[in-house]
């Protein structure tokens, strides 16, 4: 089987490697500033999903951040790397972060995009927060250069939603998906895998749910359910264990969950980390090395 990663895609359109930093706009959420509830999701933590990212500060921080996030992925470079060939794409992924200010955020964004170092935007945030002005400003950034927006649907049964405190149904995030590529934008759908109660057939009605919906190049994240402390979830876990997939299942779900996307969708993540300091459950998530080359496996086998 052949997949299009997120890392070949950027090469393909840049010539050459293209690196991800993850950085912070300062916005809340809906679902934690009382707006629609408090405490966010249940899997969510304090960081609001988002603790590799620089912190966040002022409007005049934002060099920081950058420079801080760019100076750990240089470290690990051959030295001597020419300015030409420092490319990065500025992720913002935690909280909401088409949420707050219009006219803060468009700031914010275009200083970032009119840096000759970044090729692009990728901007996590909910379908329920993309209303007219959002929109307006999603599609006059990618007129500069790429944005994706990045949407949080984890699941697409209801019922799940409900239980984890998403506090949208799944016919919202459809409606805003379509809104956006209507409006020419690239979409990318973060799904999790192993939410409690879902089964096996139910996280692949989820795929397909997105696949139908995904025109190239739009993308995907699939992720383990990862147990942070902290979160809602881990209350849950402690006073309630509830079995979790192996590393062995995982992966053979991650195949089959491929197996169903339309040609030209970017996979732009296939697993995923906590920190460890926070991560109670499953351990096995830390041995990233280990679990992509059991995907790798598994996927040319497929």
């Amino acid at each position: 089987m052949k997949i299009l990663t997120l890392s070949e895609y950027l090469k393909n359109m840049y010539g050459q490697k293209v690196y991800k930093i993850a950085l912070s706009s300062g916005c809340t959420c809906p679902n934690r500033d009382g707006t629609l509830g408090v405490g966010g999701c249940t899997f969510c933590t304090a960081g609001g999903s988002g603790e590799f990212a620089e912190p966040a500060g002022s409007a005049a921080s934002l060099d920081a951040q950058i420079k801080a996030a760019q100076s750990r992925i240089l470290s690990k470079l051959p030295a001597g790397l020419p300015p030409e060939k420092r490319k990065f794409i500025a992720y913002f992924q935690s909280y909401t972060n088409t949420y707050g200010n219009i006219n803060r955020l468009t700031d914010l964004y275009s200083r970032i995009l009119a840096r000759p170092d970044i090729a692009g935007l990728s901007i996590g945030t909910r379908p329920d927060c993309i209303g007219d002005d959002v929109l307006a400003m999603l599609v006059s950034l990618n007129a500069v250069k790429p944005v994706w927006v990045e949407l949080g649907l984890q699941t697409a049964d209801d019922e799940t939603a409900r239980r984890i405190h998403r506090g949208y149904r799944t016919d919202v995030f459809d409606a805003s998906y379509r809104r956006l590529k209507a409006a020419g934008l690239t979409v990318v759908t973060h799904l999790i895998l192993g939410l409690p109660g879902e089964s096996r057939d139910d996280m692949l009605d989820s795929v397909r749910h997105v696949a139908a919906l995904i025109s190239a190049p739009d993308g995907i994240k699939l992720q383990m359910l990862n147990i942070l402390e902290g979160s809602q979830l881990s209350a849950e876990y402690k006073a309630h264990p509830f079995a979790q997939m192996t590393m062995e299942e995982y992966c053979s779900l991650v195949v089959d969950c491929l197996k169903l996307l339309p040609g030209g969708t970017i996979i732009h993540r296939m697993t995923g980390d906590g920190p460890r300091k926070l991560l109670l459950s499953p351990a096995w998530v830390t041995d990233k090395k280990r679990v992509m080359n059991l995907l790798a496996r598994k996927i040319r086998e497929a």
